[in-house]
């Protein structure tokens, strides 16, 4: 190679080379430099020389004179190197050039592979073909104004090789995600450089967050760009590429620049344009989507920043408080109305879960209800931290946010009005949705867990004068931490005493108030989506046997019949799997029995920091503070362990010792008026205690049988099974006077539950001995002033019995007419409006005949299995003429030649069990043909009892297959009542001859026991104004107050009457047979 060759080599490999625009012009400046100085060098030049050599980089060759001479125009070489550093670290940083040599000449050692050349820049600076700290603010700014910087990329070194990634990052158009790509450029630099160059790396850094805060203040100035909208993607970016800690560390410099600038845009100014962004991106999101789970990282990184989570409080405050649908229109409501449910009611369309459930296999069901769990569990586990973040920030963070809750969950409170329920098209217009409150729920549930341990004493904090206080002024809200309204106008569980003073706190725990907001929050939520699943559930079974039958009649019904069932199957899977999410049901098992617990501790009056031991007799009430406690808190206990009943069993069986809290729960406020007032409300703890309690049978048919292990240990060892038993018995009995309009067709619904309640109870030992025990007591106190409770309840479930049977036999009959009309082809010739009033009635007849069926059936069984032990107070002459004649009309319409009008097409639809009745009023019979006096008041029944009654119900018995046992048993039984009731018919003869002052006024039988009224001053049989006291504790003649102590005998009477009996009797007997 020539020394020319090898000179210009030198030259192009040195750095210094990049401060000229060319080769040549490096060359020329050299060899003008060189004549210049080939005179000898002066001392201090050589000085200098040797002081430049020492401190040059390693770049430069001690025997190149090309590079000799350039250096020497500069003050020193060290300031030349110096120099050339810099410019190459903003390069490197900033991916912008002022040089736009041939890339040949350039050296590759640090030198970035891509540049966007700032062309104007160039010229303006006259030549100057470097960068330096003086200009580097120009260049930024100039660079960041570029429409299309990919358009100004050049080559920086001479490999010419595709380099898409270099490309991309000098030429990325979209100012944010530049700027944090050189904040990482930066700060990669400073712990590289040289300590020398790290001020002008930290001054580069410095200048990324300065123009990002100055992109984000101005974004007008930057054309088509939305820079809020890159802030949020470059935060997503981080998320996605698990380095949101690096973005969010860019961010934090970004924010306070912005917080130290607020004279152009406030901070809020410029964070609520990216909350915006944010909600319209999300509001389009599926609960499945994974893409949502990093949009919740970003605002989970939201709410920890403290400036950003107070501007997102702020801004979800909705413009009209008072409309419950704005809180769902808010960027927080927009998250929480994200589910697996309908987004818009009714329309399936577009929905992507359990389509065409028909046509899917149970199994495949399960593992879509199964994924939708797991992403709910992910889902919820991001709202409760966002909420918890939140919470922790700031108190006037926190306030906020409080505040939002109980704003919307005051402007929601219609969601719970029968009307609402009633008019959906106005319901989706003013309330938030059920995916709302449903999901508000879940987070909610888990802020409480913390406490959510039936033992917690933290549970003792809690403070319901809360619930007490009216209107505060908006300070006084924040001073005193009460953000829930209107809560002072809920009913609570018993009146607050008018003597009571009430002692408000200072300041309430957040306890206190996560407490009351949750349980607000299930109340609007939860009992609505339950009492929806319920009536779904209802209307699928009732489609899919009118689809069946359509299926076999053919036409083009059925195939709109079958897409009507899988639209509601759709909706129906859906509401499930939503409501169904495990680890929210688990959360809300320990809810329910925390609160449970504190209710118990609260009716024992315990102020102390230590749960007390349930103990009876319970105290008396002091000062209590029940009345400060919404009965919300019971009515959602109670709607959650039904809807777990029904839908979610086996949650029942995860944690027996909240069982263990749920019974004391029961035991104490069921049957107690003193601390819960509402009978209602009692009647409903009736239904939690069927729900909580073992069953043997599977919930619905086809579903497996269910394990049960625990809550049979946790009943059969139950410390207070005889106080439950009471309540039970007590309950039973209050809610026939509930005050309610509507109380007589209620109380049967009320009482459904507990006669399999009773009768699992008398299958056990320690509840059974305990129902013995309170019959003993009533056979031997039936003429206390107060009734005994087993006397009335035993009063009052013939009284069911007998209507409900009554009722049942009507109903068939009236449906047996119907159908016969139907077969015969009768409706053939009427009209369609008239048929279908046919049809209408058919249904309706079978729904009520249905009811009545099952609830008789229940009553009769009760009855057969109580007269099994306990025969005294049933053959008393209180009960004994009600309970035979009950048992001999029903045998009548049963076996005698009435029940030919009881022969509907399917006994089965409607729920008809004609022998299992006929079997059970046979055993009642048994249990208590022992009796003499009882047997003896068989034949008095004069309306029903014949002989050949009893000989047509031993024919059935052997048609229906009973017992060989049974029914000698029962033939035994009907010989002695037939001779009975010859003497009987004696007897009677004898009584048509008595005078009308002997006879009871009430009944027209002979008086045998008369008594006096005293208000009244009327004469009656005892027995006769006993059996009324049951019922009603007045004087039947005059309605004024009576109870059997005010009673007194007619002695002189009953005087007069055994005379004349005597008298008859012995005229009979001296008549004789003859006679």
């Amino acid at each position: 190679m020539t020394d020319q060759g090898n000179n210009n080599q030198n030259i192009s490999r040195n750095p210094f080379a990049a401060l000229f625009s060319s080769l040549a012009d490096a060359k020329q400046f050299a060899l003008g430099q060189k004549q210049e100085h080939s005179k000898p060098p002066s001392e201090d030049s050589g000085d200098s020389q040797s002081e430049s050599e020492n401190s040059v980089s390693d770049s430069i060759e001690d025997n190149d004179d090309s590079v000799a001479e350039i250096s020497r125009s500069f003050r020193s070489r060290q300031e030349l190197c110096e120099q050339l550093n810099v410019n190459h670290m903003i390069q490197r940083i900033f991916l912008i050039t002022l040089d736009n040599s041939d890339p040949s000449l350039r050296g590759g050692n640090g030198i970035p592979s891509r540049c966007v050349y700032l062309e104007e820049m160039a010229a303006d600076l006259d030549g100057q073909d470097w960068l330096d700290m003086d200009s580097i603010e120009q260049a930024l700014f100039n660079r960041l104004l570029l429409l299309e910087p990919g358009n100004h990329l050049i080559y920086m070194t001479s490999c010419s090789m595709v380099n898409l990634s270099a490309d991309r990052d000098a030429g990325e158009k979209c100012a944010i995600p530049y700027l944090y790509a050189c904040y990482q450029r930066a700060k990669e630099e400073v712990t590289k450089v040289p300590e020398k160059l790290l001020p002008f790396a930290v001054r580069c850094k410095n200048l990324t967050i300065s123009n990002a805060r100055t992109v984000l203040l101005t974004p007008e100035i930057y054309v088509n760009q939305n820079v809020y909208e890159q802030l949020l993607d470059l935060l997503l970016e981080g998320v996605n590429s698990a380095q949101l800690d690096q973005v969010a560390e860019f961010a934090e410099e970004v924010i306070a620049g912005l917080l130290a600038d607020q004279e152009v845009r406030t901070f809020g100014e410029v964070i609520v344009p990216v909350l915006d962004i944010f909600q319209g991106r999300v509001k389009d999101l599926d609960l499945c989507q994974l893409l949502l789970y990093s949009y919740l990282d970003v605002l989970l990184y939201f709410s920890q920043q403290k400036d950003i989570a107070k501007v997102l409080v702020e801004h979800i405050q909705p413009k009209d408080p008072s409309n419950g649908l704005q809180y769902q229109k808010t960027l927080l409501g927009t998250i929480l109305n994200i589910s697996c449910l309908l987004k818009t009611p009714g329309v399936v369309e577009n929905h992507g879960y359990f389509l065409n459930p028909s046509r899917s296999s149970p199994q495949e069901m399960k593992v879509q209800e199964s994924n939708i769990h797991q992403f709910m569990g992910q889902f919820h586990d991001k709202l409760h931290l966002i909420l918890k973040n939140l919470l922790q920030q700031t108190n006037e963070t926190r306030h906020l946010l409080l505040s939002w809750l109980g704003g919307c969950l005051q402007a929601n409170t219609g969601r719970t009005k029968i009307w609402a329920n009633q008019m959906p098209e106005i319901f989706f217009q003013m309330y938030a949705s059920d995916a709302f409150f449903l999901n508000l729920g879940a987070a909610l549930l888990k802020l409480c867990q913390p406490f959510c341990r039936p033992n917690s004493p933290k549970l003792l904090t809690f403070n319901p004068t809360y619930c007490a206080l009216g209107e505060l002024s908006e300070e006084e809200r924040r001073n005193r931490n009460v953000h829930a309204r209107g809560l002072d106008k809920e009913t609570c569980l018993i009146p607050m005493p008018p003597q009571q003073n009430v002692e408000f706190a200072h300041s309430y725990s957040l306890l206190t108030e996560n407490l009351i907001l949750t349980q607000l929050t299930l109340h609007l939520g939860f009992h609505r989506l339950h009492d929806q699943m319920v009536k779904m559930n209802q209307s699928l079974h009732r489609l899919q046997g009118t689809w069946r039958e359509a299926q076999l009649s053919g036409g083009p019904a059925a195939e709109q019949l079958r897409e009507q069932f899988e639209h509601l199957m759709t909706v129906y899977l859906s509401t499930k799997a939503a409501a169904t999410q495990p680890t929210m049901l688990q959360n809300c098992l320990h809810l329910q029995a925390s609160c449970a617990a504190l209710l118990v501790q609260l009716g024992m009056n315990n102020r102390g920091p230590d749960h007390l031991p349930l103990r009876y007799p319970l105290p008396l009430l002091t000062n209590n503070q029940l009345c400060h406690v919404p009965e919300f808190f019971v009515d959602n206990l109670g709607d959650f362990f039904i809807f777990l009943r029904r839908f979610a069993d086996e949650v029942l069986e995860t944690w027996a010792e909240s069982l263990e809290q749920v019974l004391n729960f029961i035991t104490m406020f069921m049957g107690n008026v003193e601390r819960m007032s509402n009978p209602h409300l009692r009647a409903k703890l009736a239904e939690v205690l069927e729900a909580v309690m073992p069953h043997m049978e599977a919930s619905s048919p086809g579903s497996t049988q269910p394990i049960v292990f625990q809550r049979q240990r946790v009943f059969c060892t139950y410390c207070h099974a005889p106080r439950l038993a009471e309540a039970l018995i007590t309950v039973f009995v209050d809610i026939e006077f509930t005050g309610d309009p509507h109380q007589f067709e209620q109380k049967f619904n009320y009482r459904r539950p507990m006669y399999s309640i009773l009768k699992y109870m008398w299958n056990t030992e320690s509840y059974r001995d305990s129902i013995k025990h309170l019959a003993t007591y009533a056979s031997e106190n039936l003429e206390a002033m107060n009734p005994p409770l087993f006397l009335r309840f035993l009063n009052l479930l013939m009284n069911d019995a007998i209507f409900l049977l009554d009722e049942a036999i009507q109903f068939l009959s009236k449906i047996k007419v119907l159908q016969l009309e139907r077969d015969r082809g009768a409706w053939d010739e009427l009209s369609p409006d008239a048929r279908r009033e046919k049809e209408s009635s058919l249904q309706m007849f079978g729904q009520l005949g249905r009811f009545h069926n099952i609830m008789s059936n229940e009553t009769i069984g009760t009855l057969a299995f109580l007269t099994s032990e306990i025969k005294g107070i049933f053959v008393h002459p209180f009960l004994a003429e009600r309970i035979i004649s009950m048992l001999n009309y029903f045998l009548q319409h049963l076996v005698g030649p009435k029940m030919g009008a009881l022969k509907v097409k399917d006994f089965s639809e409607f729920d008809f069990k004609p022998h299992q009745l006929v079997s059970d009023i046979c055993t009642i019979y048994l249990n208590l043909g022992n009796e003499e006096n009882f047997c003896a008041s068989v034949p008095k029944d004069g309306r029903s009892y014949s002989p050949t009654l009893f000989c047509q119900t031993v024919r059935v018995l052997k048609k229906i297959n009973k017992p060989g046992d049974m029914i000698v048993s029962f033939s035994l039984l009907a010989d002695k009542i037939k001779s009975l009731a010859d003497r009987h018919q004696q007897e009677e003869e004898t009584y048509s001859e008595a005078p009308d002052e002997f006879l009871d006024p009430i009944m027209s039988t002979l008086m045998l026991d008369p008594v006096v009224l005293p208000s009244s001053n009327v004469t009656v049989d005892r027995s006769t104004i006993a059996r009324h006291l049951l019922s009603d504790q007045t004087d039947p003649f005059n309605r004024s107050p009576l109870t059997m102590d005010q009673i007194r005998p007619n002695e002189e009477l009953k005087q007069q009457i055994l005379q004349w009996l005597a008298e008859h009797k012995e005229e009979r007997e001296q008549m004789g047979p003859s006679g």
